[in-house]
């Protein structure tokens, strides 16, 4: 039932997004409403029921869907802020484009996506849980335990990182924050245990200085300055790696481009996957150990295959 309203939500709020300034009448909806693949019941949609949903939408995505009295059309209030991009957007694109290949089905083999484990079937509890104010009891089974703990925790946010959901929760009775992958999770269920958000807790400002989901590993948020070859270079301007992105310095063979963040472990990793084609120029740490770790390599790769290694840390 809760994964139904979900998709109602976010079908009525794409529906009336793409009809842009000039917005939707409750009288088109309700002939789309009609057609729908996600109208189980093929019946009208009740305009009570909409008024509930505009207003759920709200709470939840904080679109702002208004009527134009004079033509009584909806429309998007906030449709400008919508385009700059965050969850909504990405809530709205991504529901759109299933929506077209679900009604195409001639297209579905054609078109491949990656898969994110789980998060269909925690998210939307997540969701409502947050919405709600309350805690919910996980059990959680670590990559680092072999053991399934099971603990009741409030969650924060949620956040999308490299194929995976992830949620920013603080255990009941706790002050910590820790984040969990929802697809270490084996069990979710609802509590009656309220908690209040804190006023000035900022999901985005929380994770500004994180690369993905790293944040308390103890290194301080600075400036990373990296030299990038010109083939790679577009691939960085299309899609950078950190919103802090920008690019100092450009000639035909390179391009500089700095971040301000801390050089967590994935964001190391994600260097290391861009191989040769990126140079670490600062900070000076961060230098030495790139260079010591293509030292590493270098050996490792000297050896013969099967030759046993030394050289581990």
């Amino acid at each position: 039932m809760a994964a139904t309203l979900f998709n109602r939500y976010i079908w009525l709020a794409d529906n009336i997004f793409r009809a842009g300034e000039r917005g939707i009448t409750f009288e088109e909806i309700n002939r789309r409403w009609v057609r729908s693949q996600y109208n189980e019941t093929e019946g009208e949609y009740p305009e009570r029921s909409f008024h509930r949903h505009k207003n759920e939408i709200k709470e939840l995505f904080d679109i702002d869907i208004e009527c134009n009295k004079r033509t009584g059309c909806y429309y998007i209030a906030n449709a400008e802020d919508m385009e700059q991009g965050g969850v909504r957007t990405w809530l709205l694109n991504t529901f759109a484009v299933n929506n077209l290949i679900n009604e195409s089905h001639h297209l579905k083999r054609r078109i491949l996506f990656e898969n994110i484990p789980s998060g269909r079937q925690y998210l939307t509890p997540i969701i409502e849980a947050m919405r709600d104010g309350m805690a919910v009891s996980l059990s959680y089974k670590s990559f680092k335990r072999d053991e399934v703990s099971t603990f009741e925790v409030c969650p924060y946010c949620v956040k999308v990182f490299r194929q995976r959901w992830y949620m920013l929760a603080r255990s009941v009775g706790s002050e910590r924050l820790r984040t969990y992958a929802l697809d270490r999770i084996v069990g979710l269920l609802p509590t009656e245990t309220p908690f209040t958000l804190p006023k000035d807790f900022d999901a985005a400002a929380y994770f500004a200085g994180a690369f993905g989901i790293i944040v308390n590993d103890g290194s301080a948020v600075e400036t990373v300055r990296i030299k990038v070859d010109a083939w790679q270079c577009n691939y960085l301007r299309t899609l950078p790696l950190h919103a802090s992105q920008q690019e100092v310095e450009t000639t035909d063979d390179y391009s500089v481009f700095t971040y301000r963040l801390r050089p967590t472990f994935d964001f190391r990793q994600e260097l290391h996957s861009l191989g040769a084609a990126v140079e670490v120029l600062a900070p000076a740490q961060l230098r030495d150990d790139f260079a010591a770790e293509a030292a590493r390599m270098a050996a490792m790769y000297r050896k013969a295959p099967n030759e046993k290694r030394t050289d581990k840390k």
